[in-house]
């Protein structure tokens, strides 16, 4: 049978592809290229960029001379290099910080979770909250605006930067019901004098305190009031590993600098190494100009393994005597029947 592709064709590309390659540089390249010097305003190179549809422009001096070369991603990164993680050594928190509030979709998830809260916080009569890892604060200011006192607690330096940083957007009565605070949550907690009704660990927070949740679930409980709870996202690992196959989720976001730069977040888990107890959170970072993607950063961190045994065993262990558990869609409602292959979170309801 004969081959459906023409064997002569690839002969032909293989000897048109080693002409072009013995060709010197001058006669392929593009003459007479659009220039730009060392003081054209970066927005104009951009817009020279689009028009003529290529990546990058040769920077000339007063005699035409070249002294350098900006592209698409020096535009890119000038503007928000500080913005989007680029450096796989930082801490993870910190690192993640940076894009946080780009990949998590808020409008939706605190449009269906605040209410959940609101109504079970009005049911107990809970008034004063504790947010253990509140990220960059946005459930506490929330919380905080439907009339809560809430204390928002973070480890990690630049979340709690960037929630500090929301102060300033609020009115009086929000400013006085809300407080961050940065550091050890076991210091933070214990320096509280006053009782809490609620303790929040939302996001899987809780599975990020893989050197001291024993001791942090055991401060917590001590510092609530007589009927208070302890609410806990955790997410579905059975899911994870058995239906989604270690993929937790794949985000798209723009810039919000005006720079036409796309974003893919990309989250996935590994199993726990011989040398590890723990699982694996990894996140990638993508960008694109609107060609080719490429990867910016990536940056893991060790995450505990917990499921509803492992949770009622901690929580008991902690002095909670009533143990409920519930499903969650990712950015829904909190308390739906829990299903092991569906359910992105693993929500847990415990009481003293």
């Amino acid at each position: 049978m004969e081959d459906p592709v023409n064997t002569s064709d690839f002969i032909s590309m293989e000897k048109k592809v080693s002409n072009i390659l013995s060709l010197s540089a001058g006669k392929i390249m593009s003459r007479n290229p659009v220039t730009v010097t060392a003081d054209t305003p970066i927005l104009k190179a951009q817009s020279l960029m689009f028009i003529n549809k290529i990546g990058r422009l040769p920077v000339v001096d007063s005699k035409n001379h070249l002294v350098g070369i900006i592209s698409k991603g020096d535009i890119f990164r000038s503007v928000v290099g500080d913005q989007i993680p680029s450096s796989a050594e930082e801490e993870y928190h910190d690192w993640v910080s940076r894009h946080y509030d780009l990949v998590t979709g808020w409008e939706e998830r605190l449009g269906n979770e605040i209410p959940d809260l609101v109504k079970l916080f009005n049911k107990i009569g809970a008034k004063n909250i504790v947010d253990i890892g509140c990220g960059t604060g946005e459930h506490d200011i929330a919380l905080a605006k439907k009339g809560f006192k809430v204390l928002g607690l973070e480890k990690s330096p630049l979340m709690f930067s960037k929630a500090n940083s929301k102060l300033s957007k609020l009115g009086k009565s929000e400013l006085k019901n809300l407080r961050f605070e940065n550091g050890n949550y076991i210091e933070l907690l214990e320096k509280e004098k006053n009782p809490f009704d609620a303790a929040l660990f939302m996001g899987n927070a809780f599975t990020h305190l893989v050197d001291d949740h024993k001791e942090v679930l055991k401060v917590v409980s001590s510092k609530l009031s007589k009927n208070g709870i302890a609410f806990f996202q955790i997410n579905n690992f059975y899911r994870l590993f058995n239906v989604r196959k270690r993929f937790l989720s794949l985000n798209f976001s723009k810039s919000k600098s005006g720079v036409g730069q796309d974003f893919a977040f990309l989250e996935f888990y590994d199993p726990p190494r011989k040398s590890n107890k723990n699982l694996t959170l990894n996140m990638a970072v993508f960008e694109s100009g609107g060609n080719n993607w490429r990867l910016r950063s990536m940056n893991s961190t060790s995450i505990l393994e917990l499921d509803k045994s492992k949770m009622e065993a901690l929580l008991r262990s902690a002095g909670f005597k009533t143990i409920d558990f519930y499903g969650a869609d990712a950015n829904g409602s909190l308390f739906k029947e829990l299903n092991k292959n569906e359910s992105y979170y693993l929500n847990v309801l415990a009481k003293k």
